[in-house]
């Protein structure tokens, strides 16, 4: 079975109300239509454009009036997953659910069931600026098309998570990623390509790109892409495809999941079926040299 992503590298620019955000999200997403994709992809917070037009001074606070819109958001993302027939990863979006303030993925489905993914991880950045809270339910989703996971942004860069949805079936690992410079952005990119190799999945990821006249989000380092396993039947660089750093565009690929069965049995190393799970239960031994 293939599976064709269309990942949206979201542009950040400041608009002047919920409309403003309406149609750009409208626009790119009709677009992403346009290219007949089972799986949309969008990007980490993009929803923090909205703080282009609230009062942004103070973060802690400003973070929170975003919630505020969680039901215009899933309104407009469900409608557009449903009259397009795609499943869509909304990016993510901040979201207080018991009092706690979590960043959380949303995955809109083209039968109109709305299922979130908490981040796990926190970034220094959210937990000493933002004061946000983690989640702690890790979840695989068993779509038509793949079996699929969210891991954001920092998430990827733990590769018990990855390993931990790869052992349940995951064949694709969705990754929504806000970084604002090249350093971050490489962390991320990095660990994606770590993580397909490590557990022969793929993995798509996505950034904003852009700027906005907020505190803590004025600059945005991004790209998208595709990323494979790397062995002889996938793309000669493990990159189904990728976009141009820092533009506003959309990169589609198309994944081949019989791949994936074939490689984890018979691939040129098969690193998820090698694991020795007796051995990871030890602990190293601690050698003192003179």
């Amino acid at each position: 079975m293939r599976a064709r992503i269309a990942a949206v590298q979201y542009q950040l620019r400041q608009i002047e109300n919920w409309d403003g955000f309406e149609k750009q999200v409208d626009f790119v997403l009709n677009a992403a239509a346009d290219y007949q994709p089972h799986f949309v992809l969008l990007p980490e917070l993009f929803t923090t454009q909205l703080l282009s037009f609230m009062d942004n001074n103070d973060v802690p606070s400003a973070v929170r009036k975003l919630p505020a819109y969680t039901e215009r958001y899933i309104a407009l993302l469900r409608g557009h997953a449903m009259r397009h027939g795609y499943f869509l990863v909304g990016g993510s979006h901040p979201n207080i659910q018991e009092g706690k303030l979590l960043n959380t993925a949303f995955l809109f489905t083209p039968s109109g069931e709305v299922h979130t993914q908490d981040k796990i991880h926190r970034t220094r950045w959210e937990k000493e600026k933002w004061a946000t809270d983690c989640g702690d339910v890790l979840k695989v989703f068993h779509t038509p098309h793949a079996k699929i996971a969210i891991l954001i942004c920092y998430d990827i860069e733990f590769p018990e998570l990855a390993r931990r949805v790869a052992e349940e079936g995951a064949e694709i690992i969705f990754v929504p990623s806000c970084t604002d410079d090249r350093q971050g952005f490489l962390r991320v990119r990095y660990c994606c390509h770590a993580r397909a190799i490590e557990n022969q999945v793929y993995v798509a990821m996505t950034s904003t790109v852009g700027n906005l006249p907020v505190t803590g989000l004025r600059l945005h380092y991004g790209q998208a892409s595709v990323i494979t396993p790397s062995d002889f039947p996938f793309a000669r660089d493990g990159i189904a495809a990728e976009g141009v750093i820092n533009e506003e565009q959309i990169v589609v690929a198309d994944v081949d999941l019989a791949l994936l069965d074939e490689n984890r049995l018979k691939g040129t190393t098969i690193p998820l079926l090698d694991k020795r799970n007796d051995f990871y239960s030890l602990r190293p031994q601690i050698v003192t040299t003179a």
